[in-house]
């Protein structure tokens, strides 16, 4: 064999070639996977690109292939852990079929999700799944499938998009910690959710352009119009988007005259904020506020009191979306699918028993 060549300069198939004494082609084949060579030739290929310390070229080979081996993923928060366990889930799956991914953040922006898609369209990713931030506008998200792209929707499912999707059953989960906290006698019970609208309290169905935010929504004012709490609609929040937000949403909640005896968070950054704020002011939980939020964050174990969660199944909502885009990739012909996963109520001691002595107005200096 030849000397090889330094290792500062980027090693070629063809100096690879070279160095193993075969031709370019059979060395191609060889590095690409595909073909059939001899065990010696096979050998004397890899001997050769170990020693040249070669990387393929992951362009050239998608413009060969048509294949790049990369999954595009666009979540809305990476920082919130729902996603985080949610794109572990996306990996192993992707990682076990051959696939690397490539993360993108939206912030729950549809404009930066936008952008996010067609960069990684750019780069050539096989196909994407994609958290929309918006029901209302999908125009980006018709326009993968137009440049031959497969797509899967995690967590938010979009009717008018005929591809798949992976949801947790996010109503019944909401009607069942609502009805949970209607039996031990909360009348008074707030609902705090992140959703971008012009106003921070809910008005009806058209504010809410996400899909998994108004499906819990609905859940939670269905059960308290059959428990026959007639102002539910009022304990409706919107917009705790940040931690400052969720903050300022929550003060304002507890300084009503007569404040809510408990809250639901619809997620475990909105319910760590609010139990922050009950920390801050001496706001006794459960005695005087009870908490439940949605997702099984590992902090809401180790309070005190430990927060009553709905857990879902966030890395297998991960898990499947990938496999559901697998199998488009790998031509499974059948009609758009809609994987709906259960949910587990787990509670623990941040609800307390309200009974008529203690239905009357709580006061706190907030």
């Amino acid at each position: 064999m030849k000397e090889p060549q330094p290792k500062n300069t980027a090693a070629t198939v063809a100096d690879v070639a070279r160095l193993s004494g075969v031709s370019k082609a059979t060395a191609a084949r060889v590095l690409g996977g595909y073909g059939t060579v001899s065990d010696k030739a096979r050998d004397a290929v890899m001997l050769a690109a170990q020693e040249l310390d070669y990387r393929p070229n992951e362009l050239a080979r998608s413009m060969t292939t048509g294949r790049s081996g990369t999954i595009g993923v666009v979540v809305g928060d990476i920082e919130n852990p729902f996603f985080g366990s949610a794109v572990r889930g996306i990996s192993d799956a992707a990682r076990a079929s051959g696939f690397n991914v490539v993360l993108a953040n939206s912030g729950e922006d549809v404009a930066a999700e936008r952008a996010a898609i067609e960069t990684l369209v750019a780069k050539r990713v096989d196909g994407l799944i994609v958290s929309p931030a918006q029901e209302s506008t999908i125009g980006h998200l018709e326009d993968i499938g137009h440049a031959g792209r497969p797509l899967v929707l995690l967590d938010r499912a979009i009717a008018a998009l005929a591809v798949d999707s992976v949801t947790a059953d996010d109503r019944q989960a909401s009607e069942a910690v609502t009805r949970l906290l209607v039996e031990r006698g909360h009348r008074e019970i707030a609902y705090v959710t992140a959703c971008d609208t012009p106003t921070h309290l809910y008005r009806d169905t058209s504010d809410i352009l996400t899909a998994s935010v108004r499906e819990r929504i609905e859940g939670f004012l269905e059960v308290g119009a059959q428990a026959g709490i007639a102002d539910m609609p009022r304990w409706v929040r919107l917009g705790a988007n940040t931690p400052d937000a969720t903050r300022r949403l929550t003060i304002d909640l507890l300084r009503e005259a007569t404040p809510p005896s408990a809250i639901i968070a619809s997620d475990s950054l909105i319910a760590l904020e609010i139990f922050k704020v009950a920390r801050e002011h001496g706001i006794e939980m459960p005695e005087a506020l009870s908490l439940v939020t949605f997702h099984d964050a590992a902090w809401t174990a180790v309070t005190t009191p430990p927060v009553t969660v709905v857990r879902q199944p966030v890395y297998e909502m991960g898990e499947a979306a990938a496999k559901m885009l697998i199998e488009r990739l790998s031509g499974e012909p059948c009609a758009p699918r809609h994987l709906v996963l259960p949910t587990q109520l787990v509670e623990r001691a941040s609800i307390a028993v309200r009974g008529n002595q203690a239905a009357g107005p709580r006061i706190w200096s907030l």
